[in-house]
C-alpha cells in the first residue's frame, strides 16, 4: 500500500500560509518587502508605513497588488 505524499497535495500544502499564522509575522518587514511595498504604495497612492511587521506587510502587498496598474496591465 502506497501512502500519499502530503507535501505533494496542493490542498494541504504549507507553501501558502496565512501571515497571521507565521511564527515570524511579528518581526519587522524584510528589506525586500519594504522595497516592493514602497513601489506598490507609489503606484496606488497609498501611504508607505515603514513600521509594518512581516505579516502586515505581506497582507498589504496582497491588497495593493490587486490595485496596482502594473499587474492589471500585465
Amino acid at each position: 500500500m502506497t501512502e500519499a505524499n502530503p507535501k505533494a497535495d496542493a490542498a494541504n500544502s504549507n507553501t501558502v500560509k496565512d501571515p497571521d499564522d507565521w511564527t515570524t509575522g511579528d518581526e519587522p518587514m524584510t528589506g525586500a518587502q519594504a522595497s516592493y511595498l514602497k513601489t506598490l504604495c507609489e503606484e496606488t497612492d497609498h501611504p508607505f508605513d515603514d513600521t509594518l511587521t512581516k505579516g502586515d506587510a505581506s497582507k498589504l502587498i496582497d491588497e495593493l497588488q490587486a490595485k496596482s496598474k502594473r499587474l492589471k496591465d500585465a
